[in-house]
């Protein structure tokens, strides 16, 4: 009897690991789907985005489904900053890492993209910034 009790535990631990597995498969195969034909394409903690057709979306996952959150047209794109997720209006520097955003800036308005990775985001600055030299 104390031999059963002993893998309880692991047996509810294998059980938890496998739901969570499954629903992060899901996650992946939805972010395929709505990625598909797209230029540029990132999948993270923080949500989706993709860059297709000249625009940039992006999008959280919520219940099941990718909510989009916002577009902005790569044309109008004047300025890209590296921003703090959280301190406000603080630039990253050079060496930061971490959660962090992308603002961009264009058009008279003010977006912003959330990256888990700042290395992702510095990536992600350079190839939105030589689209938008190409589509001028």
């Amino acid at each position: 009897m104390i031999h059963g009790l002993l893998w309880f535990p692991l047996l509810l631990t294998f059980l938890l690991l496998t739901a969570l597995g499954w629903l992060e498969r899901r996650r992946q195969n939805l972010f395929r789907e709505w990625a598909e034909g797209s230029e540029l394409s990132k999948l993270d903690d923080s949500g989706a985005a993709l860059v297709k057709d000249g625009k940039l979306l992006w999008s959280a996952f919520e219940a099941g489904s990718f909510q989009e959150q916002g577009v902005f047209e790569i044309k109008k794109l004047e300025l890209i900053e590296l921003m703090a997720l959280t301190s406000g209006e603080a630039p990253l520097t050079e060496e930061s890492q971490g959660r962090c955003r992308l603002r961009l800036i264009g058009n008279n308005q003010e977006m912003d993209v959330p990256f888990s990775d700042a290395e992702r985001a510095r990536h992600w600055m350079d190839q939105l910034m030589s689209k938008a030299r190409c589509d001028l």
